[in-house]
């Protein structure tokens, strides 16, 4: 068998359901190839034999046109699609909240200026713009100064009421993964703060900074100590409203930075837009929580939502998915209580949508493990009517080595002992194809301590046999069914 690679794109906790009278392989029809090469294609139950991963594989290969089903193996077996849940999540938003929306971060003053001084209080009030940085803050401060105004009479205020708040996605992974920040109606910088540190001759010297290519103000919602141990390598505690982080000195080295989760966005995104006030000529004083009536002074808007959904399946963004996914619910039915009551609702608009009738959305990024798909459900979502169309222009290219060369338009979905793999392609005749691959072994990940979840043990040698499974499966297929 001969391994396939990615030349462009990245590899990206419960039991497994059961589910009665599920086949471990589907019958297929005997094909009757044209050609020399089709008819050396492996099997894919071979192939799947061969790639050793233990766990449960379950796959969908359909016409993108026709959703004819051309070839499955354990085809409704629900497992975990990782981040291929964003792919679903781009289409739920795209179609509630259509491609042109924006997200709008704005300043609001609730009284008069006279002089530069504001007689009111100034609100920060976000939108959800998961995009929102700290650059999009000094513009604010900007058009604030051009509105006249030099000082803030009243209080500083964030709002972060556009969407619920919460602390992180999945409260299974550890503190200190910056893919696992806080959520809610106003984020800044992905929700993520930057940790550096240097050693010097008294000590290590540490910043946390809410950094862009521009800017690199230091914050005062996160604090850092380095204590004396080896392990853990991060501790965190909330104190009052500051994010409290410990480092092990002995992991440490000569220097390095990683970047941290916030779990208080809005405090921070205060912290910062008064740094940026300042750095404009205006006076504010700390910011604080609440909301208010008054007049619109500065607005950001972010990139229409085609762009940011790109984006999203492009890098892969949780935060990102997780903001598209609770606006687009609340557009159909509310606020949300939680993710995953969001997750539902995007699981009922599936099922409308596309007739299917077993998914199982826990969120909106694929991150908690326990949401569970099939590879069935994910294709006939995958080929309802004008699926392929809204999805396909905006999922990440990935180019399979030949020769030939093969163009795939997909979504990769990774977690510990978990890997999807879900889009369309072209076989070998032009034939447009969608598919789905889901790769588990839930058992071993749900035997993984806290401490082994970040970089647990065979992880990646699992991750990488699992990509050549989904690669040479595509390398059949595109000869089989052409």
């Amino acid at each position: 068998m001969r391994r396939r690679f990615f030349l462009s794109g990245a590899l990206s906790t419960a039991a497994l359901p059961a589910c009665a009278n599920a086949p471990e392989t589907s019958a297929r029809p005997m094909f009757k190839p044209a050609d020399a090469m089709a008819r050396s294609a492996p099997a894919a139950d071979r192939l799947v034999s061969e790639a050793g991963l233990g766990g449960r594989v379950g796959f969908a290969l359909a016409d993108a046109r026709t959703g004819e089903i051309l070839e499955t193996y354990n085809p409704i077996r629900p497992l975990p699609p990782a981040s291929v849940a964003k792919a679903v999540t781009a289409l739920y938003a795209l179609e509630t909240l259509g491609p042109d929306y924006r997200f709008r971060t704005r300043l609001v003053a609730t009284g008069p200026i006279r002089n530069g001084r504001l007689d009111g209080d100034l609100i920060l009030v976000g939108g959800g713009d998961p995009a929102m940085d700290t650059d999009g803050l000094h513009s604010l401060a900007i058009q604030a100064k051009a509105a006249g105004l030099l000082e803030v009479g009243g209080r500083l205020l964030v709002d972060g009421s556009a969407l619920p708040n919460f602390d992180r996605i999945d409260r299974s992974q550890p503190d200190h993964v910056g893919y696992n920040p806080a959520v809610g109606g106003l984020n800044l910088n992905f929700n993520r703060v930057h940790f550096s540190w240097k050693r010097g001759g008294n000590g290590y010297s540490t910043t946390l900074d809410a950094r862009t290519g521009r800017f690199r103000p230091d914050v005062t919602t996160a604090r850092m100590r380095v204590a004396d141990r080896s392990l853990p390598v991060y501790t965190y505690e909330r104190d009052g409203n500051v994010d409290a982080w410990t480092v092990a000195r002995r992991q440490l080295g000569g220097s390095g930075a990683r970047w941290l989760p916030v779990r208080n966005p809005a405090l921070y995104a205060g912290d910062v837009m008064r740094t940026m006030l300042r750095a404009n000529g205006i006076t504010a004083p700390a910011a604080q929580r609440g909301t208010g009536q008054g007049t619109t002074i500065a607005v950001e808007e972010s990139a229409t939502l085609d762009r940011v959904a790109r984006a999203m399946l492009r890098f892969s963004n949780n935060l990102t998915a997780e903001v598209l996914g609770l606006s687009a619910s609340k557009r159909r039915v509310g606020l949300p209580r939680s993710l995953d009551a969001s997750g539902a609702a995007m699981a009922a608009w599936l099922a409308e949508r596309s007739g299917i009738r077993r998914p199982d959305f826990d969120d909106h990024s694929g991150l908690n493990g326990t949401t569970r798909v099939s590879a069935s459900d994910m294709v006939q979502a995958l080929t309802a009517q004008g699926a392929m169309s809204r999805l396909r222009p905006i999922l990440k290219e990935l180019t399979l080595e030949g020769p030939p060369r093969q163009a795939v338009q997909a979504k990769t979905g990774t977690l510990n002992f978990v890997s999807g793999l879900a889009g369309y392609f072209d076989a070998r005749s032009g034939r447009p194809l969608a598919f789905a691959t889901f790769c588990a072994d839930t058992e071993r990940r749900a035997g993984l301590s806290v401490a082994e979840r970040e970089r647990p043990q065979g992880g990646r040698a699992w991750s990488r046999r699992a990509r050549s499974l989904q690669f040479d499966l595509i390398e059949r297929w595109a000869v089989v069914h052409a």
